[in-house]
């Protein structure tokens, strides 16, 4: 029988979906998708949504609390949605994604394969080196910092997120003070008058150096020589200022010209001993320990020896493949993006002469790339994977097959698609040793891994 809107039923929450939802079936069988629910939580849920095959719902009553629930200690967690799993033990957590990872290989990818027990991120708050946050103004018409509330551009002013680092809410509320002292205006989407839109800063986890860059409708900021003075003032450790032009009625949150108001223009950190520039268009991991876990047990899974040649497609900024530099003959790396491609072949450069003399960075999609390279004879002993969310295309995972490494590591942000890949894999010459799991967004519903495959030898 159908699920009626505002029917209300009371049910137990067996899990978490890989959206961050709990899991629960109605009397009937029908799965119902509960935000906000935690694993073991008995309540009452309202319906709001029935797609026959399955329904949504909110908590409308909380009978009883999973043992895993902890208070929330963030006043706008719920209408903000950016700590999805904010309500959740962070053990809980950790076991919720584990079983996420697995059933996307076994399920999606029916793959029998090992997944190891997930890596915890060494912090579960406070993590980020990265925010872009929205400006707008509060319920005083004051200027204010906050996040948009899921699916709308209403802005959710948020002094405090507990994601990011304490100095980078500072600065930002700084800034709003300064504003409002200064009668500069945010802007406004639905009249296109105000100057402010976002402010996004960086901070270097190793560092500890922070960029401020402020995007705006225009160039002239108004008062920037005494703006300049106040931050560097107020924060030691801001090593460069600038401002952003981003005109157009977009939901892009960066136009195409900065401009530096104060120092280099970029600010300094590394990963994995790896020397990185991050200006306010550079790709880069938030959660920068974590990363660390993350590339290190690739290079685990990568073995590496003085004669290989490492082919790292999707490289980024070639952070993953300078990490593993010093153990190979050769590094080839590729990545669509130009800006980070120029980032790369710097980071090497900044690695010294050897490094730079054996690492080979260019500009090309991955699947053309691959494609490309396989035609042209090239055998990597290892390839590198680390695609975005939608994971690799078939030529991409073609080539790769033509190439013949020995092995093939799978860094995913997506363990759907990447189940998905490591079954086309399965099924031409290549075997999914393991998987392990690694947590670099705690508090959200994300959840990284690395795969592992090796090249099957028939006699």
């Amino acid at each position: 029988m159908p699920l009626q809107k505002n029917q209300i039923l009371t049910l137990r929450i067996e899990r978490l979906s890989s959206d961050g939802s709990g899991v629960a079936h109605s009397p009937d069988g029908e799965t119902v998708f509960v935000p906000g629910a935690a694993p073991g939580d008995e309540a009452d849920v309202r319906i709001v949504k029935d797609c026959k095959r399955y329904a949504f719902g909110i908590l409308d009553h909380l009978r009883t609390p999973s043992p895993d629930r902890i208070p929330v200690d963030c006043a706008v967690a719920g209408p903000c949605g950016g700590c999805s799993l904010r309500h959740l033990d962070y053990t809980a957590e950790l076991r919720a994604k584990q079983e996420n990872v697995t059933d996307a290989f076994r399920r999606i990818g029916g793959l029998d394969v090992p997944v190891l027990n997930i890596c915890p991120s060494p912090e579960a708050d406070r993590y980020r080196n990265k925010v872009q946050f929205p400006v707008g103004l509060d319920k005083n018409g004051n200027p204010c910092i906050g996040f948009y509330a899921g699916r709308t551009h209403r802005i959710v002013p948020c002094p405090d997120c507990k994601l990011q680092p304490g100095v980078l809410n500072d600065i930002g509320n700084a800034l709003c003070r300064f504003f409002a002292e200064n009668g500069i205006q945010p802007y406004n989407e639905e009249t296109g008058r105000g100057l402010v839109r976002h402010i996004f800063l960086r901070r270097g986890a190793h560092s500890g150096q922070i960029m401020v860059c402020l995007v705006c409708t225009r160039p002239n900021l108004p008062h920037t020589d005494a703006l300049c003075t106040r931050l560097r003032e107020q924060f030691a450790d801001i090593a460069t200022i600038l401002l952003n032009v981003n005109s157009k009625n977009t939901n892009v949150i960066l136009g195409t010209e900065t401009h530096t108001l104060y120092g280099p223009g970029y600010i300094e950190d590394t990963l994995c001993g790896v020397p990185v520039q991050l200006g306010p268009l550079s790709f880069y991991q938030v959660n920068t320990l974590a990363a660390e876990r993350l590339y290190g047990i690739a290079a685990q899974y990568a073995q590496l020896t003085p004669d290989d040649l490492l082919l790292d497609l999707y490289c980024g900024m070639g952070t993953i493949g300078l990490s593993m530099v010093d153990y190979c003959r050769e590094l080839v790396g590729v990545e669509i993006v130009p800006e980070a491609i120029e980032s790369a072949k710097a980071n090497a450069a900044r690695m010294g002469d050897a490094v730079a003399a054996k690492s080979c960075f260019f500009c090309a999609d991955a699947g053309q790339a691959a494609t490309r390279l396989a035609a042209e004879g090239l055998h990597p002993d290892v390839v590198m994977l680390d695609p975005p969310r939608k994971g690799c295309d078939e030529a991409t995972l073609s080539a790769v097959v033509r190439m013949a490494p020995r092995r093939v590591v799978y860094v995913s942000c997506n363990p759907a698609t990447a189940a998905r890949d490591a079954a086309w894999l399965e099924q031409n010459g290549y075997h999914a040793e393991k998987v392990q799991p690694v947590d670099l967004f705690p508090r959200t519903k994300h959840c990284e891994a690395v795969i592992l495959l090796t090249k099957v030898h028939v006699n």
